[in-house]
């Protein structure tokens, strides 16, 4: 991205860092490997935010939603190398500086403004991923067991089916969400990426046969109407900023950490790209939501399905590690606190059963809190840590970023809102 090495070079001074001595992934004993980082980069990009994409590329047409996820993966690789240039020269500023986190990086650049607002960015994206894995889960299992009653408005228990199913899985993610360290957490993490990639095969694969067979008319374009709306869902579908730094430090060679990075971003969007074209291809204007609910209810169907639900519900307790590591700094002095965590996870179920929309809510949080701290915060950091060195040229582009993000964030937020109330 024509970032110059000698970045990283200043004059020294005295900084220190509170309050997170410990790395923001746990305590980890061996340096990742190139393989180890590019699957774990993957992992934390990927989420739930792609099962919306074809419902995406079918308001935006398939085009203009190519264009949206392409730029929108070489804007956050972007952004994740002002990160990572940003903490390389604080840290060379001074042997003391320890920048391990994202709010390390905010509390360096801003003081304890800075930490608290990056805190709670992350509270917030990383909990409404949290909510849309939920919404996921229960709209999936509606459709498999319940789709006929829903519509005749039949209850169970007295209560709608998305509901019951969302309280359903409260009590095992209080079990889950109880593990202390996402070093006890991998194996699930592996298995769920496993089942995911899997999944996502076979629907890709689906989707291709649908579309050899139906051949449904496509759009191309859908209008600046419907711009902003794609580009908060593609901004939500790169949900790993957040746990860019931790990544970097924890890699054995960091001087490749940039190739890397770009190579699985490029992966990423490529994956994306793909997904939403195709699933669009398939099904056309009949395109919903949530792209498996377009599939019949088959036995292969419904295993696909039910694999992305198990894939998404174990990803859940890795989703929310940062909510709790900012919590119990804040409110437990880092330490290990069970009921708060409990406290948190009985906030996510009240909001998933308050959503409608799978996407609309996708683009709400893309365009908000996404924005902000996918786009604004590393550039407003990377433009306080060079201020003195920076070119007008670099110093306009950071600008740009400040400001563009800002007037995004604003207008897609309430333009996303209205959609939801409307």
């Amino acid at each position: 991205m024509g970032f110059n090495t000698d970045e990283a070079s200043s004059s020294s001074r005295s900084m220190k860092i509170p309050g997170e001595d410990a790395p923001f992934l746990g305590q980890n004993q061996q340096l990742s490997s190139l393989s180890k980082t590019f699957a774990n980069i993957f992992m934390s990009l990927v989420g739930a935010g792609i099962l919306g994409l074809p419902y995406t590329f079918k308001r935006t047409g398939w085009v203009m939603g190519s264009l949206l996820v392409i730029s929108v993966a070489a804007l956050t690789y972007y952004c994740m190398m002002l990160l990572v240039y940003s903490r390389r020269k604080l840290e060379s500023q001074s042997e003391a500086a320890k920048i391990s986190s994202f709010g390390d990086l905010g509390f360096a650049v801003c003081g304890p403004v800075g930490r608290f607002v990056v805190d709670a960015m992350i509270v917030l994206s990383q909990a409404c991923f949290s909510v849309g894995y939920m919404i996921f889960i229960a709209n999936t299992l509606v459709y498999l067991f319940n789709s006929s009653s829903t519509e005749t408005n039949t209850k169970i228990f007295g209560f709608s089916p998305k509901s019951v199913y969302i309280w359903g899985c409260f009590p095992f993610q209080l079990g889950l969400n109880s593990i202390p360290t996402l070093t006890l957490l991998a194996p699930l993490s592996i298995f769920a990426e496993i089942v995911d990639l899997g999944a996502l095969g076979v629907v890709m694969v689906d989707n291709v046969l649908i579309y050899l067979k139906n051949r449904p008319s496509l759009e191309m374009f859908g209008g600046f109407s419907v711009f902003f709306y794609g580009l908060g869902v593609a901004v939500y579908a790169f949900e790993g900023m957040g746990m860019v730094l931790p990544l970097e430090s924890e890699m054995r060679d960091k001087e490749k950490f940039g190739k890397i990075l770009g190579l699985s971003v490029a992966f990423v969007a490529f994956l994306y790209g793909a997904f939403g074209a195709l699933g669009y291809f398939a099904f056309g204007e009949e395109t919903k939501d949530i792209i498996t609910t377009n599939f019949g209810q088959g036995l292969l169907s419904s295993l696909v399905q039910l694999g992305l639900c198990i894939d998404l519900f174990l990803a859940f307790p890795l989703m929310m590690n940062p909510v709790y590591e900012v919590m119990e700094r804040r409110f437990c002095e880092g330490r290990y606190c069970l009921w708060l965590r409990w406290l948190v996870v009985l906030a996510v179920p009240f909001v998933a059963v308050t959503v409608p929309n799978f996407a609309d809510f996708m683009s709400l949080v893309g365009s908000s809190v996404c924005v902000v701290l996918g786009f604004v915060l590393p550039a407003l950091f990377h433009l306080i840590a060079f201020k003195d060195e920076l070119g007008w040229c670099r110093l306009a582009l950071d600008a740009a970023f400040i400001v563009m993000g800002t007037a995004f964030a604003l207008y897609g937020t309430s333009s996303s809102l209205i959609k939801i109330f409307s």
